[in-house]
């Protein structure tokens, strides 16, 4: 019962996506169909980046990045805005979960000795700048990877349908690193081995593995396999033919990093699919949520975000939504606000209560303030200006 209590804490979205893909058996009666809700292409191409991006994080390039940025600055105003920008860009990229495991622990060792209030902004800004600059690629982050396959879009209309959020977000970001202390850190100059050693700590040695040198094959191997997944999401290649050269190069020269995979995140995918397929048979249901949708797609997105997470909040309501790019405002907008809108707003939390020095009371209030003042705004330009 212990175990099953662990993975339930450990696991809480995979747990509740099966009970409701169990649930929902009991009015949609198993069958091959089962198969056809099941989203193939989004499933690979999350695979294939979720892979190459462990790779590049297994050899350090990342923490390296983070390293080299930090001796820039001498101020905690200097450090939040600019570990702020680097979260809100890379995640474009290499997802906000992944940006914030990777800088969410040097932010912690640079401003160690400062005033835990500082330490605490400016874990909270990073993690909203990963959550909202995230918006505006396609793999940004999961939701976004769904919607995108699901919308069928290009990916330049993706992009400019999100810009307007992006660029509020933005502004907003840098508005409030700017108003943080303006104090000398007093831990600066950190050499590398410190701050992977410090890492380690924070978020557990087997996260971290920054080796002296990087290899340069194996480099140039997962950019070259990263741009592959690049050209299946510009619709050049098919995504079998991505996932088979993906899978054939790691399994010859980089075999360990198949176990680095988030396959429970695969696995919750999969139940969602289930769910939400089963949900479309049932007439009523069906009914229901398209009228609840109907032309009110950001702020039911914004609202179920907050009760249960912008990733099985945009996977539901895509089905019986006919406003795809209202929906991903929706679902990336309530990104903000409760801990559990994102989970890789978990993610900082948990690496910032792995202190000593946490206080995760005071860490709440400052989430909560600046996370619900950065969602009322939203809320404000949807409903009073019509912004769209």
């Amino acid at each position: 019962m212990k175990h099953i209590m662990t993975f339930i804490k450990k696991e809480p979205v995979f747990c509740a996506a099966c009970l409701l893909m169990l649930a929902s058996a009991f009015f949609v009666v198993p069958s091959k169909a089962y198969f056809g809700y099941i989203d193939y292409k989004v499933l690979a191409l999350l695979f294939c980046l979720m892979a190459v991006v462990a790779g590049l994080k297994e050899m350090g390039v990342f923490d390296r990045i983070a390293s080299a940025l930090s001796r820039r600055v001498t101020t905690v105003r200097g450090l939040t805005l600019l570990l702020s920008l680097v979260c809100f860009f890379v995640s474009m990229v290499i997802t906000n979960d992944v940006a914030l495991i990777t800088f969410v622990p040097l932010t912690v060792l640079m401003l160690k000795g400062q005033k835990e209030s500082h330490v605490i902004k400016a874990v909270v800004l990073e993690t909203i700048a990963a959550n909202l600059g995230s918006c505006l690629t396609p793999i940004g982050n999961p939701q976004n990877l769904f919607l995108y396959g699901f919308g069928e879009y290009e990916v330049v209309q993706f992009i400019w349908d999100m810009t307007p959020v992006a660029a509020v977000s933005l502004v907003a970001v840098v508005c409030l690193s700017l108003i943080t202390s303006g104090e000398k850190l007093k831990v600066s100059g950190q050499t590398a081995e410190a701050i992977d050693e410090a890492q380690g700590r924070l978020i557990g040695p087997e996260e971290v593995n920054v080796k002296p040198t990087l290899p340069k094959g194996k480099l140039v191997m997962y950019i070259l396999l990263f741009v592959v997944c690049l050209l299946e999401v510009f619709h050049v290649l098919h995504y079998l033919i991505v996932l088979g050269i993906v899978l054939v190069a790691l399994l010859i020269f980089d075999r360990k990093i198949l176990l680095k995979v988030d396959y429970m995140l695969l696995a919750t995918f999969i139940a969602f699919f289930v769910f939400i397929g089963n949900l479309g048979q049932i007439e009523s249901v069906r009914s229901m949520l398209e009228e609840l949708l109907a032309g009110r797609e950001i702020l039911v997105g914004i609202v179920a975000s907050q009760a249960f997470s912008n990733v099985p909040a945009a996977m539901l309501l895509a089905e019986f939504s006919t406003d795809i790019k209202g929906l991903l405002w929706g679902v990336n907008m309530g990104g903000l606000g409760t801990l559990i809108a994102s989970m890789a707003s978990l993610i900082s939390y948990k690496i910032y209560a792995n202190r000593e020095e946490a206080k995760c009371g005071k860490y709440m209030g400052w989430f909560s303030l600046y996370n619900f003042g950065l969602l009322a705004l939203f809320v404000v330009l949807v409903l009073f200006f019509g912004w769209k």
